[in-house]
């Protein structure tokens, strides 16, 4: 019977769009040890929710009471080429190209894969989770066979890469185990480690989450450190370069889910008219996909910061807007990406709004802008 309904699991699985399935014993992770002393040096930053529900990590069973086995599962989400980026456009990471959440996605699939089970066996219990419950994934998708845990902290796939999303299936029911995966494939490559514009690798293997620039364009709620902002580079939402990188990306299977394919304007996004979005027209635009999670400020936070590294001249008018935006946090990264252009005409909107502002942060912004300048219009060392 375990044989049959782990068999009949993963067939449903793979219908259901996951293409890769292993299943594993719910027993407490080897690495909870080390997320503790990751959650200790700091590295989570303004992720609170990690730290305050630390110790359910510890066993699955906070997650699902009695549950006796994981079934882990890979949804591949890997689509096109990212196009070339002109002035006044942003990258995207590829996996929030699409029309839907993948978190909507892949419950609407975990519902299902649960009413499989449930035809089958009426009394089990289950729990289907992606992303949000307290569990280490990683580790229970190589306990499962799915994959090693590469340098960049990623789960490795030796066909698939790392370009796939994670979720888990939790169920009392005694299933038949896979063989968990024992070799690291990384070798001596450091390919990951040394791309990182942030240096968000202390050492292989550890994130360091606030330099990451994945962390400060969708998590961070706050100004994006200063010295970090140019490593922000032309990333306006979300993060690839480690994963561009990794050999282990050069091939793999590429996602034929509908919901998952590229939306025209996300590969790239055009920035400039980001500005225009009132709160009714950001949410309208952005209210089903990944970028809804940084909302409005934090989308034009980071577009103003891109648009400050590419230092094209046709972004004045629309980091003039930012300027006057109800947002401090819009407006303190409009001062900074004005000072970055370094023209009359953006030096002239950083003195106008200087003795309008009324928030002390953005006015030390607005500030640093024009002494950077000399309030001159004269271009600021790279």
């Amino acid at each position: 019977m375990n044989a049959l309904l782990s068999q009949s699991l993963k067939q449903e699985a793979t219908r259901l769009g996951f293409q890769y399935a292993g299943i594993c014993p719910a027993v407490a992770p080897t690495g909870f040890d080390r997320f503790q002393q990751w959650l200790e040096a700091g590295y989570a930053g303004q992720m609170h929710y990690l730290p305050e529900r630390s110790q359910a990590y510890e066993h699955p069973n906070n997650v699902l009471d009695g549950v006796r086995s994981v079934v882990m599962l890979a949804m591949v989400y890997r689509t096109e080429t990212p196009q070339p980026i002109t002035d006044g456009a942003g990258r995207v990471a590829c996996y929030a190209w699409g029309s839907e959440d993948y978190h909507d996605l892949i419950h609407s699939r975990l519902k299902q894969l649960v009413q499989h089970v449930k035809t089958q066996v009426p009394t089990a219990m289950l729990r289907g989770v992606v992303d949000t419950a307290p569990l280490l994934e990683r580790e229970f998708a190589q306990m499962a066979g799915l994959g090693w845990i590469g340098k960049n902290t990623l789960l490795l796939n030796k066909e698939a890469g790392s370009w796939f999303f994670l979720a888990a299936l939790l169920t009392d029911q005694q299933l038949d185990y896979d063989a968990p995966s024992e070799v690291d494939h990384c070798g001596t490559c450091r390919a990951c480690l040394d791309a990182c514009p942030t240096d968000a690798f202390p050492q292989p293997y550890v994130l360091d989450a606030t330099r990451c620039i994945s962390y400060l364009t969708i998590e961070l709620r706050d100004p994006i450190p200063a010295e970090l902002r140019p490593g922000i580079g032309e990333w306006v939402f979300g993060c690839d370069i480690c994963q561009d990188v990794c050999p282990w990306n050069h091939k793999g299977p590429l996602s034929i889910e509908p919901s998952l394919q590229p939306k025209e304007p996300m590969n790239p996004l055009q920035l400039q008219e980001l500005f225009q979005l009132d709160d009714d027209g950001f949410r309208a635009r952005f209210r089903r996909s990944p970028l809804w999670r940084s909302k409005r400020r934090g989308i034009l936070r980071n577009a103003a910061i891109v648009l400050g590294n590419q230092r094209h001249p046709s972004s004045c008018d629309s980091l003039s807007l930012g300027l006057a935006d109800e947002e401090p946090l819009v407006r303190g990264a409009s001062a900074w990406a004005l000072g970055q252009l370094a023209n009359p005409l953006a030096i002239e909107s950083l003195v106008a709004r200087l003795p309008l502002e009324d928030d002390p942060l953005v006015t030390s912004e607005i500030e640093q802008a024009l002494h950077t300048n000399n309030g001159t219009g004269n271009s600021p060392a790279p």
